[in-house]
C-alpha cells in the first residue's frame, strides 16, 4: 500500500474560519504546528483570524 503523505513535509501556513452548530472556529497552521480556538460570535473569530494572518503575514485568510 502506498501512502501519499510526505514524511518531513512543511505545511504552508494558513489562517481558516469555519461556522459549525452555531460555534465559530478558527484553525491556524504555523511551522508544522496546528491550533484550532473556538468563539460565540462571528466577529469575534473574524477579528481573531485576521489578526493570525496579519501576523503570518498572508494576505487572506480562508471562510470554510
Amino acid at each position: 500500500m502506498t501512502d501519499n503523505v510526505q514524511q518531513n513535509a512543511v505545511r504552508q501556513p494558513v489562517v481558516e474560519v469555519v461556522e459549525a452548530c452555531g460555534e465559530w472556529f478558527v484553525r491556524v497552521v504555523e511551522d508544522d504546528e496546528e491550533f484550532t480556538r473556538k468563539f460565540v460570535l462571528e466577529s469575534f473569530a473574524l477579528a481573531y483570524a485576521e489578526g493570525q494572518r496579519r501576523c503570518l503575514g498572508l494576505p487572506d485568510f480562508v471562510r470554510i
